[in-house]
């Protein structure tokens, strides 16, 4: 019998990690940055690379935790994470501050191994996500600005750790994932505005679901769209675009760019929640994009 419990307990032990870690985000971002240190190396070192996939998992991972700490309160209010682990009484705030702890502890050291920028960029990214962003959520919507800030962290962190160097190049990559953030979360924030309101939360940059809102969605996707094609100039030293590679990303920015011009049209959630997909999509497709042309050409 008590094997028959285990066995039921560890599926739920391992979901619940997974969930105050967020690890499909946090894949995600270590997905970036593995994108970034591609394009910055000369020559793959496969002991960096496994090195950042898990310093930075370590780190958004701790991000997460953290947040989930801060907001526990507010996140039974809401629908979308009533069942998070701690709010649902299945993990205390004790065993996710351990959690937060480590993972925070790991990602410096691991990140700092590389080089000390890397590990300085992660340090400042997961302050400002658990000490800026998250607080100033329920306060203003200014707090998408500075959440994009560690969010745009990801792409230009893994030149970094490639180079050693803040120039030029991660910063385009840093300003590209900057950008793109705003459309995103506007939209995550459009289609979840009745669940976010019960948790207090200000996502919408006009507090509205409104034409205010879609207008500046358009605005910064377009300025995304833009700042992606940049290395096609060769104004952006070793980062470098084809003419063919930046053809594709500026359709796939024309992509994002329809759901985002639908989205002001329709004024629904269902059209935000498409244009969420397709940032999602778009970001992931540029990315790889980035790393071919590179390595193609």
């Amino acid at each position: 019998m008590s094997n028959s419990k285990s066995s039921l307990a560890t599926p739920s032990v391992i979901s619940d990690f997974k969930e105050i870690t967020k690890m499909r985000l946090a894949l995600s971002v270590v997905f970036s940055s593995l994108a970034g240190y591609l394009l910055g190396v000369e020559t793959v070192d496969l002991k960096i690379l496994i090195l950042l996939a898990f310093g930075g998992y370590f780190m958004v991972g701790a991000s997460n935790a953290f947040n989930q700490i801060i907001e526990k309160d507010l996140d039974a209010l809401m629908d979308r994470t009533k069942s998070r682990p701690i709010p649902a009484g299945r993990m205390s705030v004790n065993t996710a501050f351990i959690i937060a702890s480590v993972f925070t502890l790991f990602g410096i050291i691991i990140l700092y191994t590389i080089n000390k920028q890397t590990a300085m960029f992660g340090a400042i990214s997961i302050f400002l996500y658990t000490c800026v962003y998250t607080p100033l959520k329920t306060k203003t919507p200014l707090a998408v600005f500075v959440g994009a800030i560690p969010g745009a962290i990801p792409f230009m962190l893994g030149w970094v750790a490639a180079t050693d160097d803040f120039g030029i190049e991660p910063g385009t990559l840093f300003a590209l994932q900057f950008f793109w953030q705003f459309p995103h979360f506007w939209a995550i924030g459009w289609f979840l505005f009745e669940d976010y309101k019960k948790g207090g939360f200000f996502m919408l940059p006009t507090g509205k679901q409104d034409k205010g809102t879609a207008v500046q969605t358009i605005m910064y996707t377009i300025w995304t769209l833009l700042v992606s094609i940049i290395p096609v100039f060769g104004f952006t030293g070793k980062l470098q675009l084809s003419i063919v590679a930046a053809i594709i990303v500026f359709i796939l920015g024309l992509g994002m760019l329809n759901y985002a011009i639908r989205l002001f049209k329709d004024m629904t959630e269902k059209a935000a929640k498409q244009l969420m997909l397709a940032s999602v999509l778009y970001i992931t497709l540029i990315q790889i994009v980035y790393v071919a042309d590179k390595f193609i050409k």
